[in-house]
């Protein structure tokens, strides 16, 4: 496996253990957006997270994001301009206050020493949130979403906690409708479409159950990972072996690796017994962007919108 955790959507554990590469995206964006006041929300704030009540008791002006999801979302609903920093994975939109800070290896000394006003994590520790609250510093733990509702949610709890509600609403309802249309402009088909959706050159891989999955039914998806033994065991993210993806004879082969382990359809046909598969033979393998496929805020329309164009192109010669 590679050197470095990619942040992911499955539990903190399993990413750990994965030990992918981090973004090494080079994509271009749109500058980061400038905070603009919002009347929305009045201070104090009680924000109802997944680790409970949090108070915030002014509108904050030196956040500091250790999650790139979490960075996404503050752009998106306008509160850019209130962002001190961001953690090393945060890439996006293009310009934001990188630093070498990473939740997953994090130095306290190093993010108190930026005197944040509200931090936002995808994960915490008991030291973090220990110190942070001796310091009387906000702590906001988004997690990782399991379902698309959890997309919508973090993202009110952002707008609450920044001052920014509305624009989060607007945001999210921005969401909702470009999603609902990739989903009406795919169709239905009577027997779903499958595919193996590799995270490493491992197989590790995904279940239809996981976010990513759920969001890949929409448009009428089924993952080859459902029926393996221990799909079940591994909270939806399973190992699978070169054997049962041949076996399984999967009609796409969507690859999140190609940033982080440069990944291509050449290579996969290389590998043995797979030039013979039929999404090699139909010319059904999907390069995805590692970075887009592994954040659940607003790209996940770009996500969705990759595979469906890709489907939808290729879906004459199934």
């Amino acid at each position: 496996m590679q050197a470095t955790v990619r942040r992911l959507m499955v539990p903190v554990g399993l990413a750990t253990s994965l030990l992918f590469a981090a973004a090494c995206s080079g994509s271009s964006s749109p500058a980061p957006v400038a905070a603009t006041g919002s009347a929305a929300t009045t201070f104090p704030v009680t924000v109802q997270s997944a680790s409970g009540p949090v108070v915030i008791r002014s509108r904050p002006t030196a956040i500091v994001s250790l999650s790139p999801t979490a960075t996404e979302d503050l752009y998106a609903i306008g509160a850019g301009g209130q962002v001190k920093a961001v953690d090393k994975y945060s890439d996006y939109p293009a310009g934001t206050p990188k630093t070498q800070l990473s939740e997953i290896q994090l130095n306290v000394e190093s993010l108190v020493a930026l005197k944040p006003d509200l931090v936002v994590v995808s994960n915490t520790s008991t030291d973090l949130a220990r110190r942070m609250k001796a310091l009387s510093v906000p702590l906001l733990v988004l997690p990782a979403a399991t379902k698309l509702a959890d997309v919508y949610s973090e993202m009110a709890e952002l707008g609450q906690a920044t001052g920014h509600s509305q624009q989060a609403t607007t945001e999210s309802a921005s969401i909702r409708s470009q999603l609902q249309a990739i989903t009406a402009a795919a169709g239905k088909t009577s027997t779903p479409l499958t595919y193996f959706y590799e995270l490493s050159p491992d197989y590790y891989s995904i279940t239809s159950d996981t976010f990513v999955g759920q969001l890949l039914n929409l448009i009428g998806l089924k993952s080859i990972a459902d029926s393996a033994s221990n799909a079940a065991k591994s909270g939806g993210y399973p190992q699978l072996s070169s054997e049962f993806i041949v076996k399984a004879n999967p009609d796409f082969i969507f690859l999140a690796d190609t940033l982080c382990c440069q990944q291509t359809s050449a290579k996969v046909a290389n590998r043995p017994g797979w030039a013979q598969m039929t999404a090699l033979r139909a010319h059904h393998v999907v390069p995805l962007s590692d970075d887009i496929a592994s954040r659940w805020g607003p790209r996940i329309v770009d996500l969705l919108r990759t595979v469906a164009t890709a489907v939808g192109r290729n879906a004459g010669s199934s």
